[in-house]
């Protein structure tokens, strides 16, 4: 059974390119990492969990903001994980400086038996869809894909 995961792709219009919110993971392994390493707010979700619930909560968790508003579905995408992603759009603007994000533990440097907390987000940022398109990652590029379509058709 695949892992199954849900997030939420905010945008908001300023301008003549809609913008959308994405997050850097946090810890040492991307840390240096920009292009193709940034994220729609998004995480595990079980079976037994409703999969919009599931993509607002990890969206407060990753960022401090909670979503609201009227949630498109934009579809379900297949990472080449093998994870699916069900990923919804909202418009709603949000300050960067109110960014904050739940931390993790793991064991860093690697074999040192030490546990340090990192960030899962260690920041935030707008981009318009082309620059984003860019900064996600590989698998994430048909979800701004799917944004861009359905402003194509507006």
């Amino acid at each position: 059974m695949p892992i199954t995961s849900a997030g939420i792709l905010m945008f908001r219009r300023i301008g003549a390119e809609p913008e959308v919110l994405l997050v850097h993971p946090g810890g040492p392994y991307w840390a240096r990492k920009d292009d193709g390493a940034w994220s729609i707010p998004k995480g595990v979700y079980e079976r037994d969990e409703d999969a919009l619930a599931a993509a607002r909560r990890e969206f407060e968790e990753e960022t401090g903001c909670v979503p609201q508003g009227v949630f498109e579905p934009l579809g379900s995408f297949r990472q080449p994980s093998g994870k699916r992603v069900a990923v919804w759009a909202v418009e709603q603007d949000f300050d960067l400086a109110d960014f904050r994000s739940n931390s993790f533990a793991m064991e860093w440097p690697p074999r040192s038996g030490r546990s340090q907390d990192f960030p899962e987000a260690d920041r935030a940022a707008w981009f318009p869809l082309c620059e984003a398109e860019r900064k996600v990652t590989k698998g994430q590029q048909p979800i701004i894909a799917a944004l861009r379509r359905r402003f194509a058709a507006d």
